[in-house]
C-alpha cells in the first residue's frame, strides 16, 4: 500500500528529497511510500508542509542526513526519492 498526500499534481519533474544540496532548506509537500514506512516518517516529523534542510553526508554520498523538526535524521537515497518537495514560489 502507497501513502500519498497528494492532490492529482503531476510529479514528472518534481524535486525529491534527495535532489536537495548540502544547508538547502524545501517544504515537504508528499511521501509516496508504503504506509508503514510513511508513518514512521512522519513520526520523525517529515510530513506535508515541514521544512527539511539538508545536511552532510556519509563519504560514499548515501546514506544523508536531514535536519527535521529538530532532530537530524539518516535516510537512504531511495528513501529521499520518494519524499516530494513542494515547488519553490517564484515570487
Amino acid at each position: 500500500m502507497q501513502v500519498s498526500f497528494k492532490n492529482g499534481a503531476s510529479v514528472t519533474s518534481q524535486r525529491t528529497l534527495a535532489d536537495l544540496l548540502e544547508n538547502q532548506q524545501a517544504l515537504v509537500e508528499s511521501l509516496n511510500l508504503p504506509e508503514d514506512l510513511a508513518g514512521r516518517l512522519m513520526e520523525l516529523g517529515f510530513v506535508p508542509g515541514q521544512a527539511v534542510t539538508a545536511a552532510r553526508s556519509a563519504p560514499g554520498g548515501d546514506p544523508r542526513v536531514f535536519r527535521v523538526d529538530g532532530a537530524e535524521v539518516a535516510l537512504r537515497r531511495e528513501t529521499a526519492l520518494h519524499i516530494h518537495l513542494k515547488p519553490e514560489s517564484a515570487d
